[in-house]
């Protein structure tokens, strides 16, 4: 099997690193805080000092790091003349659609294709390969790095043409509309609590008839339990992250989207209060504070 580089071990690049190492592949790791990829050492990864030193010529690097300004730091010259003709970078992250036009035209005068492949999972479901992906660069590329998905994350492959952006604008989409799902549910518990009934049986009756699916009983729970802070797999940071992206979309391209404002007001208001190791999910906290309940466990 082919060697191949990742760059970023966090908490989601971590399990999809170790699947790979598990499926076989060889695997050469630069995470930036090296301590955290030991781990991955000691099952056989190869650990490396600088991203272009994860690459071979011809081969492919994945790529999953924090926001716009992470992956263009990675994308260097050195990055691009390592990988050289007949390259492949595959970005992961949850990034600008035009930040990720930008890299492919970028890597493309070098001769180095770049294929946006966001991840739709949290570590748990990556680490499980029950994720999903989906993909937008070229044709032959993107066949070429579907096998890198599966062994990795992903159940299900979606391909959105050609287009580098188009990836990201779907990813962007998806955690706005998991956002927008975490309001509602906070308001809609709210008036459980508010009108004297018991939110968890409204949630159990809810989430398996009207609204099935991963994430309304995943973050639906979440919302009941209280379970807002420690040891995020999501961090609120990271989310209003991922919202100020959707909002610059959408002002880029006209497309009022006034619940993507309320999220993104929810998240600034958790991290103004300086609510250390807050999940995303903590966006919730808004709506049961405004309803005069108690937003921590009891």
């Amino acid at each position: 099997m082919e060697t191949i580089g990742f760059i970023g071990t966090g908490h989601l690049g971590y399990p999809i690193a170790e699947n790979l190492v598990k499926a076989g592949y060889t695997v050469k790791i630069y995470n930036r805080t090296r301590e955290k990829a030991l781990p991955l050492e000691l099952l056989g990864a190869e650990l490396v000092d600088s991203p272009e030193a994860a690459a071979v010529k011809g081969g492919v690097v994945l790529s999953l790091v924090a926001d716009d300004k992470a992956v263009e730091a990675i994308s260097t010259d050195a990055l691009l003349q390592a990988l050289g003709s007949g390259g492949i970078h595959v970005s992961m992250s949850t990034v600008s659609p035009d930040t990720s036009r930008a890299l492919a035209a970028r890597h493309r005068r070098q001769g180095v294709e770049f294929v946006t492949a966001p991840v739709f999972a949290r570590p748990e479901a990556a680490a499980a390969r029950v994720g999903n992906a989906v993909i937008s660069g070229e044709a032959a590329a993107k066949d070429r790095i579907k096998p890198l998905l599966e062994a990795g994350f992903a159940k299900n492959i979606f391909d959105l043409g050609v287009d580098a952006g188009s990836a990201n604008v779907l990813k962007l989409m998806g955690n706005f509309m998991i956002g927008a799902a975490i309001e509602l549910m906070a308001e809609a518990f709210a008036l459980a609590e508010k009108s004297h009934m018991d939110p968890r049986v409204a949630y159990e009756m809810l989430t398996t008839t009207l609204f099935p699916g991963p994430v309304f009983r995943n973050y639906g729970a979440m919302i009941l339990d209280r379970k807002f802070t420690g040891s995020p797999s999501f961090s609120a940071a990271l989310g209003l992250k991922d919202m100020d992206l959707v909002l610059q979309t959408a002002r880029s391209t006209y497309t009022p989207m006034p619940m993507a404002n309320l999220v993104q007001a929810r998240l600034t208001s958790i991290l103004a209060k300086d609510i250390h190791d807050a999940d995303w999910t903590a966006l919730a906290m808004g709506a049961l504070e405004d309803a005069g309940l108690n937003s921590v466990p009891e």
